[in-house]
C-alpha cells in the first residue's frame, strides 16, 4: 500500500503498491533507491594468492529506460532507472536530454481536446492544455528517467477565473465606461492607465506561469520550484523598458542577460538552484552585428544571433557544478524554422503536433550537461504556487513555455 506520493514521479498515493502514472512498484522502487546510495562494499579475496589485490572501482550503472506501465519488465526496470551511487556521481562527462514522443501520438491527442472543448463550450481547454503538457514532459528523459508534470485541470480553470475576475474584468469595465463617458480627455487618460496596468502584469504573469509551471514539474520524484519575486522583474521589466527607449534598443542585449540570470538564479531543483553568470555586454557586439545587417539579409541574420544568444545563455548556466552546452547553429536553426512553416501552411495547421515534436527534439538535440553533477543528494522542498499567473499570461500573451 503506497502510503506517500510515489517515489519517482510524485503523483499522490493509489489504493494500490504500483503507481498508476508511470507503473513503478514504490516498494521495489524505494528499496532500489536505498540500495544503490549505500557505499559500495568491498569485493572478495582475490583467486591469486601471490598477486596483489587491485584496488576496487566503483561501477556506474548504465541509465535503461523504463519498459512501459504494465509490461513484465517495468517492476525490474526501476533497479537501473535508480540514480546512480553517490561515489559514481563525481565523474564527469557529457549528458544529454532526449524526447521521445511522437507526432501520431500528439495529434491524437490534439483531436481528443478540440472535440471535447466544442462539446463543453470551451472548458475542457484547461484538461486539454494538462494532457498536452503531461504528454511532452512524459516524452523527456533524463540519465534514463523521464519528467512528469503533475498540474491539473481544476487548477488552471480556478486560475483562469481569478486572472479573469482580479484583472480582466476590472480592467475591461474601466475602458468601457471611458467610452460611455464620451469625454475624449477620459478616455485617453483611461486607455494610458489601461496601458500602463496591462504592461506591469506582463512581468508579473510571467513569473506567476514560471513558478506553477515549474512547482507542477518533477524528475525523479523532486520537485522543480522558482523563488523569484514578481516586483523584482517588474522593476527589470519596466527599467528596460525605458532604456531601449533611450538607446534605440542597443540595451536589449543587457536586458535579455538580465531577465535570464532571474528567471534561471531563482530556479530551484530540490533544494539546490541553478546559476547564471552571463553578461550582456558578451552579446553586445553580436547584437550591434545583427542589426546592421537585418536589412542587407532581409532579417535572416536574426536565426545566426539567436542561435548565439542561445548557445552563450545556456553555455553560462550552471546546476551545482555541472555546465549546461548547446550546439546550436543559425543556419540548422533557419532550416527548421522554415520547414516547420511549410508543413504549417501545407496543412493548414493541422501539422502543428508534428512541429511541436520536431522542435523539441531539435532543441534537446543541441543541448547536453557536462561535468560532475550529485544527483544523490538532492531531497525534496515543496513550493506552494498557484495557477492564476498562468492563466494571466495567456490573456496577456506573455506565455512561457510548452502548451
Amino acid at each position: 500500500m503506497m502510503a506517500t506520493a510515489c517515489p519517482r514521479c510524485g503523483v499522490p498515493a493509489v489504493e494500490r503498491d504500483k503507481c498508476a502514472q508511470c507503473g513503478v512498484v514504490a516498494s521495489v522502487y524505494t528499496a532500489a533507491l536505498e540500495k544503490m546510495r549505500r557505499p559500495p562494499t568491498p569485493s572478495g579475496p582475490p583467486t591469486s594468492a601471490p598477486a596483489a589485490p587491485a584496488p576496487a572501482r566503483d561501477a556506474a550503472p548504465q541509465p535503461v529506460r523504463p519498459a512501459p506501465s504494465g509490461s513484465a519488465a517495468s517492476a525490474t526496470s526501476v533497479m537501473t532507472a535508480a540514480p546512480a551511487p553517490t561515489s559514481a556521481v563525481a565523474a564527469g562527462g557529457s549528458r544529454q536530454l532526449t524526447f521521445h514522443g511522437s507526432g501520431g501520438t500528439l495529434f491524437g491527442i490534439y483531436v481528443v481536446n478540440i472535440l471535447l472543448t466544442i462539446v463543453t463550450f470551451g472548458f475542457y481547454r484547461f484538461w486539454g492544455r494538462v494532457k498536452v503538457r503531461r504528454f511532452m514532459l512524459s516524452q523527456t528523459a533524463f540519465e534514463g528517467d523521464r519528467f512528469a508534470y503533475h498540474g491539473t485541470g481544476k487548477e488552471l480553470l480556478l486560475g483562469f477565473v481569478k486572472a479573469l475576475l482580479f484583472v480582466g474584468m476590472p480592467i475591461t469595465a474601466l475602458s468601457t465606461a471611458a467610452r460611455l463617458s464620451g469625454d475624449v480627455k477620459i478616455v485617453i487618460a483611461t486607455q494610458a492607465f489601461t496601458y500602463l496596468l496591462v504592461f506591469i502584469f506582463i512581468p508579473i504573469a510571467m513569473v506567476g506561469a514560471r513558478r506553477y509551471r515549474l512547482s507542477r514539474t518533477s524528475w525523479r520524484g523532486i520537485r522543480f520550484s522558482f523563488r523569484g519575486r514578481a516586483w523584482a522583474f517588474v522593476r527589470i521589466f519596466m527599467l528596460a523598458t525605458l532604456l531601449n527607449s533611450v538607446t534605440l534598443t542597443l540595451y536589449y542585449p543587457f536586458f535579455q542577460a538580465r531577465q535570464q540570470g532571474f528567471l534561471v538564479s531563482n530556479s530551484y531543483f530540490g533544494r539546490r538552484p541553478f546559476r547564471f553568470d552571463g553578461r550582456g555586454r558578451d552579446l553586445f557586439g553580436a547584437y550591434v552585428v545583427a542589426l546592421l545587417l537585418l536589412v542587407p539579409t532581409l532579417g535572416l541574420y536574426l536565426f545566426w544571433f539567436n542561435a548565439r544568444k542561445t548557445r552563450y545563455f545556456w553555455g553560462h548556466t550552471y546546476f551545482e557544478t555541472a555546465r549546461f552546452r548547446s550546439a546550436m547553429t543559425g543556419g540548422a536553426l533557419l532550416v527548421q524554422t522554415l520547414v516547420n512553416a511549410i508543413m504549417l501552411i501545407l496543412t493548414l495547421g493541422l501539422a502543428w503536433p508534428w512541429v511541436l515534436i520536431r522542435r523539441a527534439r531539435f532543441e534537446f538535440a543541441c543541448l547536453s550537461v557536462e561535468g560532475p553533477l550529485d544527483l544523490a543528494g538532492i531531497v525534496q522542498e515543496p513550493q506552494l504556487a498557484t495557477a492564476t499567473g498562468d492563466a494571466l499570461s495567456s490573456l496577456l500573451g506573455a506565455d512561457v513555455g510548452f502548451a
